[in-house]
């Protein structure tokens, strides 16, 4: 199922009579790496468009350093290592973790291993989707092997964080300019450079081990790039519109994702063949990394109409610039009414 459901058109915020104690639910941003700044725009985001008619919000940040909470007015209070929030006297446990963390520890499945400890639901899904869907090259063999187009690419580690010439002499034998080189782990294009020559590359994977201990390095793929949202529920999947990307300069990079340095087109501009086939493939990908939430697929079509897969997002960016806001919006629904079921979903 690709379409959206004639379900969506009905009402689906009439609540049980158990939920009327209105749960507490926990936004968890932050994390400990580049795109923390993002998660925590993210999360203002879903602050805002939670209903809070039905649900008590509390923004928890996570850093490296310390754990706060503060409540939707923007009170500071208490949280311990048990997500237990006090607010003076008032102690405050939680229905269910939203999770809007981009990056480690919340979409690499460290987190969701440590709620499932807690026996605290979550908004995405479980471990071993967050942790394969984190590591790139274990993803894309993962997805190859069930037949989905990837790039060609060449996985580096190794304790000096820098090119063998080995490593060089392989990939100039094996890959194809230019290139993307990447960190193996991690989103928002931090530490990725696009290299047109082969004196460029041990730079550009100097730059990637900033971010991670491992490199992916990866044939450039020619073509229109796309990325589709999906929403996946335990009763109902469905994609969302699909957004073109045409990026101001060599690549999507992180400028071009979070300050308006590209146009966004939704819905893009393929055929309605083609966008079906974008849909269609992004619920088999969705579904077979058992994701759960908002979850969005990058895709190049390239000149046969099929789409290549660049990457999956399984806590995508919900800041105002984001395609997931932008994609609900041109299926003529309301983020907070999908927010309020994925909710739902993990109170029953």
């Amino acid at each position: 199922m690709w379409h959206l459901s004639n379900s969506l058109n009905k009402n689906h915020c009439n609540i049980p009579s158990y939920l009327m104690d209105k749960p507490n639910i926990a936004i968890i941003c932050g994390g400990y790496s580049g795109e923390a700044e993002v998660s925590q725009r993210s999360a203002q985001t879903i602050l805002k468009q939670i209903d809070q008619s039905l649900f008590t919000p509390y923004l928890v940040t996570i850093t490296a350093d310390a754990w706060r909470v503060t409540d939707a007015t923007g009170r500071e209070g208490m949280i311990d290592r048990a997500l237990v929030a006090r607010f003076g006297a008032e102690e405050v446990t939680f229905a269910v973790a939203y999770i809007t963390i981009h990056g480690t520890p919340g979409e690499n499945g460290l987190l969701q291993g440590y709620l499932d400890m807690l026996g605290i639901p979550y908004t995405t899904g479980g471990v071993l989707c967050e942790a394969l869907t984190f590591n790139k090259e274990a993803c894309n063999a993962y997805l190859a092997h069930h037949g989905v187009r990837i790039a060609r690419s060449q996985r580096l580690r190794n304790q000096t964080k820098k090119l063998s010439p080995e490593e060089q002499q392989q990939i100039e034998s094996t890959l194809r300019l230019p290139l993307f080189v990447k960190p193996n782990t991690g989103g928002s294009s931090i530490a990725t450079t696009r290299i047109e020559q082969w004196d460029q590359l041990a730079t550009a994977v100097a730059d990637a081990y900033t971010a991670a201990p491992d490199v992916l390095v990866e044939e450039c793929i020619v073509g229109t790039e796309v990325t589709c949202g999906c929403v996946i529920l335990p009763d109902e999947a469905f994609a969302l519109p699909v957004t073109e990307v045409v990026t101001h300069d060599t690549f999507f990079d992180y400028d071009a994702k979070y300050y308006g340095k590209s146009d966004e087109i939704t819905p893009a501009r393929i055929s309605p063949e083609l966008t079906q086939r974008v849909q269609e493939t992004s619920l088999t990908i969705a579904h077979l990394l058992d994701c759960y939430g908002f979850v969005r697929i990058d895709f190049i079509i390239e000149a046969d109409g099929i789409p290549t897969l660049l990457e999956v997002n399984t806590t995508p960016g919900m800041t105002e610039a984001s395609f997931i806001p932008q994609q609900v919006r041109a299926a003529g629904l309301q983020l907070s009414d999908l927010i309020t079921r994925i909710i739902k979903s993990k109170l029953s």
